[in-house]
C-alpha cells in the first residue's frame, strides 16, 4: 500500500532517537517508558529513564521498591501515582509471570494500573504484535488520513479508527509503523498547526490544507491561589523529597515552606491535600508530622 510505504520511508529518514527504540528491544524498558510517557513529554522521559533504570535495573528490583523509594526516583516526571502503579504492575509480573513481561494484550490488561492503551503499546513495541495502538497523536493522524476533517480538533470514533488501522498496519512491522505514526503526529501532523507543506502524506490526505483552526474546550481544573491543585500536590511531594529518607517535618513547617504568609483556611486546605496524598500512598502522616511514604 502506497500510504504505508510512504510513511515508513519517511520514518527511516526522520525517526526521533529515543532509548526505548532500538534493534534489540527490551520489554522491561518498554514497560517503564510507556508508563512514563503517559503524561510526560518524550524528551523529559529520555532524560530521566537512564537514571531510573540504573536504580531499578531489573523488574525484580522494581517490584521490591517501597512507595517512598518509587516517589523519590520519579522526581521530575510528575503525576506520582504512575510510579506506584508501575511498581504494582512489576510486582504482579514477578508473581504471576515469573518476571517475564507478557506479550498477550489480555494478560497485560489484567495487570494493575495497565489500561487499554498501555497493554496494546507494550504488546506492539516490545513484541511487535499486530495490534491497534491509539494515542492522541495516532488518533489525530488516522482521522485526517481516513476522512476529510473540517477542523484541526475533529477526530473519528475509536471504532472507525480501529477499522482504518487494521487496513494500514503492515504485517511484521507493527512497532515501526506505530512509531512512524506517532512521530508524524508529534512533528508534522500537529494538533493546532499541521505542516501540510512538508508532510510526506499530503498528496494522499483528504484533510491536507483544508482544515480550519478548531477550538478545543478544556475542563477547568480545581484551583488554589490561581494555580491547579495538581501543581500544589506536586509541590508538596517535591518539598518532602528534600527531607532525608525516614525523617519527618511538621505540617506547620510545610505550610510555611509552601505558602509563606497564609490564612487558617489555607492551612486547612493544605491539610486536605495532605490527606489526599496519604490516601494515594504518596506520603505518611503521624499527628502533626509528615514524610514521604515508606
Amino acid at each position: 500500500m502506497k500510504l504505508t510505504q510512504t510513511l515508513l520511508d519517511w520514518y527511516r529518514r526522520n525517526a526521533r532517537p529515543f532509548p526505548w527504540r532500538s534493534d534489540h528491544v527490551d520489554p522491561y524498558m518498554v514497560l517503564v517508558s510507556e508508563t512514563m510517557l503517559q503524561q510526560t513529554q518524550a524528551a523529559r522521559v529520555a532524560e530521566r529513564i537512564g537514571l531510573f533504570l540504573t536504580v531499578f535495573p531489573t523488574i525484580h528490583d522494581l517490584a521490591a521498591a517501597s512507595n517512598g523509594t518509587m516517589i523519590r526516583q520519579w522526581q521530575g516526571m510528575g503525576y506520582n501515582s504512575r510510579a506506584l502503579r508501575l511498581r504494582d504492575a512489576a510486582l504482579a509480573i514477578t508473581e504471576r509471570h515469573g518476571g517475564v513481561i507478557p506479550s498477550d494484550v489480555d494478560a497485560l490488561l489484567a495487570l494493575p494500573g495497565v489500561g487499554p492503551y498501555t497493554s496494546a503499546a507494550i504488546a506492539c513495541f516490545a513484541y511487535n504484535k499486530h495490534v491497534v495502538v491509539l494515542d492522541v497523536n495516532v488518533r489525530r493522524v488516522y482521522s485526517r488520513l481516513a476522512s476529510r476533517m473540517a477542523t484541526t480538533t475533529d477526530v473519528l470514533s475509536d471504532e472507525l479508527l480501529a477499522q482504518f488501522a487494521q487496513r494500514v498496519i503492515p504485517k511484521r512491522r507493527s512497532a515501526m509503523w506505530h512509531h512512524a505514526v506517532m512521530d508524524l503526529g508529534a512533528t508534522i501532523c500537529t494538533a493546532r498547526k499541521p505542516k501540510c507543506d512538508v508532510c510526506p502524506m499530503a498528496d494522499m490526505c483528504p484533510s491536507a490544507y483544508v482544515m480550519k483552526q478548531g477550538q478545543r474546550i478544556s475542563k477547568r481544573e480545581p484551583m488554589f491561589r490561581e494555580e491547579p491543585q495538581r501543581i500544589w500536590r506536586g509541590r508538596i511531594i517535591e518539598a518532602l523529597r528534600g527531607v532525608p529518607s525516614g525523617r519527618s517535618i511538621t505540617i506547620t513547617s510545610l505550610s510555611t515552606m509552601l505558602l509563606g504568609q497564609h490564612t487558617q483556611e489555607e492551612h486547612k486546605w493544605l491539610i486536605g491535600m495532605i490527606a489526599v496524598l496519604e490516601t494515594a500512598g504518596h506520603i505518611t502522616r503521624s499527628g502533626r508530622l509528615v514524610r514521604l511514604a515508606d
